[in-house]
């Protein structure tokens, strides 16, 4: 049996290399295509909020090298890696929620944070529902936009493999990736053929609100995992194609 070709689509840093090596080690043939780049803005999380909520290990990462200092005030983390990222650079880590989400965080947070100022650090594609969510606890919340997602110059040849039905799988580990991939399949005159090769192979979200948006714009989702780790997701596409 020849390797399964799986598209993915994370940023071309150590997380491209990590999923590709998983890939690999499955017995797969990735097809890296990053659909996300980051343009950092040059601002860093406010210091004079009681709760510091950051949402990605790039955000931990660009708030470590601008120097911020929580100055006292309650660290935040949405989920595990974000948590990993704060420890690594040095950050206590009060608060991670059960359920590595926005929800899961307001959640955690709602009965904490009422008449409190909340600051939330993150990228220009952060979820409503964080905001929304703590601001209808009573929080005073602040947003500081860390960084922008851009699409990178030369992405897309997953889009042309899964035009031309190439593809095997193709795992979606963000809603703007989703997003992203179908707008360049649209740049490039193939966002039907696109579409049908995707619902021909087996795709993977790597949680519901990523499923949701496929599913949203045509897009059949095979496979979630149980937790938002792409490991988790790889195998089980795998898992799938070799059923």
């Amino acid at each position: 049996m020849t390797e399964p070709t799986i598209a993915v689509f994370r940023p071309d840093d150590d997380r491209m290399a990590r999923a590709t090596e998983t890939l690999e080690s499955l017995g797969a043939a990735p097809v890296p295509d990053p659909m996300l780049a980051v343009e950092p803005t040059g601002a860093s999380p406010r210091t004079d909020a009681d709760y510091v909520v950051l949402t990605s290990k790039t955000g931990v990462e660009l708030a470590a090298d601008a120097g911020w200092d929580p100055a006292g005030a309650t660290v935040c983390a949405i989920g595990a890696s974000t948590a990993d990222a704060l420890d690594a650079h040095g950050y206590a880590v009060d608060v991670v929620p059960d359920e590595y989400s926005s929800q899961g965080l307001v959640d955690r947070l709602a009965s904490d944070v009422d008449g409190v100022r909340v600051e939330v650090a993150r990228s220009d594609h952060g979820s409503a529902v964080l905001l929304d969510g703590l601001e209808a606890a009573g929080a005073y919340v602040h947003e500081t936009v860390l960084y922008r997602l851009v699409v990178p110059d030369g992405a897309g040849v997953s889009v042309e493999r899964a035009a031309a039905g190439t593809l095997d799988a193709a795992l979606f580990t963000s809603s703007l990736t989703v997003e992203n991939f179908l707008d360049t399949a649209a740049e490039r005159g193939v966002r039907e053929a696109a579409i049908d090769g995707l619902n021909d192979a087996v795709v993977g979200a790597i949680g519901l609100p990523t499923k949701e948006t496929a599913e949203g714009l045509g897009v059949e989702v095979d496979v979630i995992p149980d937790d938002a780790d792409f490991a988790q997701l790889a195998r089980a596409a795998v898992d799938v194609l070799e059923s």
